[in-house]
């Protein structure tokens, strides 16, 4: 099994190449047949722009061409088990907290898929919810702001929610680019965390049973956990 972690971001050509091996592991998995990646996105009400920007990204990383099962709902929705008929699972970005509560009946059988071989990628907040504890927004902490509230996912103080348990980790989103380290600092500090990565857009950080963690990308992944001495952070780049 993989799990592919991206960042966020919207150049396509940079994303697609993020997600080639996300496709080729795919590919692999479905043996002689075009495989199936499934597209999970959860929209706001007449927002379908996020579905050709999907789209787009998967497209630029196929070099043989595979079928893509979109499957969207709008905010407050849920998936069901149909959601999981494929050999790839790829979960696209918009509210993280309407992503994580849109598993909330596939969650387990999200986790037996992954763990019987079935690759991942998130992406933005895909990522975010792929975690175990999973910081799904907020930009204050005991009131005092950590983070600016543009990035607070429609959150006031801080949450952190049982994710999809993918990993033992957290993770945040857009790290260079909506100052979100300073979030996962935060979280780590006051214990709401033991530790997570934060993800530059452009970037990804790879999970495998197979190999290391791997760095991809042009970003950084920003690795934090706490120390006797306070919180430690790594740069961790390609």
């Amino acid at each position: 099994m993989s799990v592919f972690l991206l960042g966020g971001g919207r150049d396509v050509t940079r994303c697609g190449d993020l997600l080639r091996p996300f496709v080729r592991e795919a590919r692999e998995r479905a043996g002689e047949r075009a495989p199936v990646i499934a597209l999970l996105l959860v929209l706001e009400a007449e927002d379908d722009t996020r579905i050709a920007l999907h789209r787009a990204m998967l497209d630029a990383a196929q070099a043989v061409p595979a079928e893509i099962r979109v499957k969207t709902i709008v905010e407050g929705e849920v998936f069901d088990a149909s959601a999981l008929a494929a050999d790839a699972l790829f979960v696209g970005g918009g509210l993280t907290p309407a992503y994580l509560d849109a598993f909330a009946q596939i969650r387990d059988a999200v986790i037996a898929r992954v763990r019987e071989g079935m690759p991942y990628a998130g992406f933005s907040a895909g990522s975010v919810i792929a975690a175990g504890p999973a910081l799904v927004g907020g930009y204050r902490l005991g009131g005092v702001e950590v983070v600016s509230e543009n990035a607070g996912e429609e959150l006031d103080e801080l949450e952190v929610r049982a994710g999809l348990g993918l990993l033992d980790f957290a993770v945040d989103v857009h790290a260079a680019q909506w100052g979100t380290l300073s979030r996962l600092v935060a979280a780590v500090d006051a214990g709401l965390v033991s530790d997570g990565v934060a993800i530059d857009e452009h970037t990804a950080l790879v999970i495998s049973a197979q190999a290391a963690p791997a760095v991809r990308g042009g970003g950084q992944v920003w690795r934090v956990e706490s120390s006797a001495s306070g919180v430690h952070v790594q740069v961790l780049r390609a």
